[in-house]
């Protein structure tokens, strides 16, 4: 019989279609990863994998999934999977694209007008009690209208990003790998060098994947070329950020504030030094955390898995080029 193992707690409407076609294994935890000496004992004789961003599908997985035919992830990024070894090894790896673009940047939107209001210090200034008057310049912050918001990644969620602009009467510079004719036409977004979106935007908006190209691309010199009151906001990898160097950059005033929804290492220390300041947000990953996005998301793993263990194409298989 087929085993398909979760690596984290789902719904059961998601369970009962997979146990129609095998036996289904789960990590019944929520908000705790799976084990890896846990998973890699499971993994053994999987028929499939539906696994989260925790799981790191590696050598050593591959090597003892010999069963394996299909490993679904529950994200649009896949830089936790090496696929081309997977794909070596006859397994397919799927992922979820598409169906959280607008959650994701309505959450980085979210962001940037909660650290650019400086809501977070607001509402703990009421709460600590500390409200006892109104002042000309109490808490004020930066506007978002008639600004300049640069976006690094203009694909699927900068785009949806730059729409929700519209109605701000911003001007919106993006830097991608490659110019993005459609996104230029669509959204009147001007597209610049790295360098340029650096020095002349307002707001740098990170949604870009990672890529042996774009790990540590916001470094201590791209932190250096943005103005004293841009506000630099990640909601694409955490790896893309030299988290040292945005650490002095926050130290030394060279920006003004930011807000993260992804972290090189996740969950943070709590004694990250990125806790310490006022003018830094930081969720947990939530950036697709709508109950209806997730469902949807863990819909298509589940559709991929079923596609293929009964020998037909999957839905969404992710694409290495050669």
């Amino acid at each position: 019989m087929k085993k398909i193992l979760i690596t984290r707690k789902i719904s059961h409407q998601f369970i009962e279609q997979l146990e129609q076609i095998g036996h289904v294994v789960m990590w019944d935890k929520e908000l705790t990863p799976m084990p890896r000496e846990a998973f890699l004992s499971e993994v053994k004789d999987a028929t499939a994998c539906f696994i989260t961003l925790s799981e790191s599908i590696d050598e050593e997985v591959l090597k003892e999934a010999s069963k394996l035919k299909i490993i679904a992830n529950m994200a649009v990024g896949y830089d936790n999977i090496d696929v081309q070894k997977a794909n070596d090894n006859g397994i397919t790896v799927t992922n979820t694209p598409d169906i959280l673009t607008e959650t994701t940047a309505e959450l980085g939107f979210t962001l940037m007008l909660t650290v650019a209001r400086r809501i977070v210090e607001a509402e703990r200034y009421v709460q600590e009690g500390q409200w006892q008057s109104w002042g000309p310049y109490l808490l004020s912050g930066k506007d978002v209208h008639d600004s300049t918001v640069g976006i690094y990644g203009m694909g699927d969620i900068g785009r949806a990003f730059a729409r929700r602009l519209k109605g701000f009467n911003t001007r919106i510079l993006y830097h991608n790998r490659t110019q993005n004719q459609d996104a230029e036409n669509e959204l009147n977004a001007t597209y610049v060098s790295f360098e340029i979106l650096l020095k002349e935007s307002d707001y740098v908006i990170c949604t870009a994947p990672l890529t042996p190209q774009t790990e540590n691309q916001f470094e201590s010199n791209a932190f250096k070329l943005m103005k004293n009151d841009t506000i630099f906001i990640n909601i694409g990898r955490g790896a893309i950020v030299d988290e040292t160097a945005l650490v002095e950059a926050l130290r030394n005033k060279d920006i003004l504030g930011c807000g993260l929804d992804v972290l090189r290492q996740e969950p943070i220390d709590m004694n990250h030094p990125l806790l310490k300041f006022d003018n830094v947000v930081i969720v947990p990953h939530i950036g697709s955390a709508s109950r209806l996005t997730r469902d949807r998301m863990v819909q298509l793993c589940v559709n991929n898995i079923v596609a293929v263990l009964n020998k037909q194409l999957p839905i969404t298989p992710v694409k290495v080029n050669n």
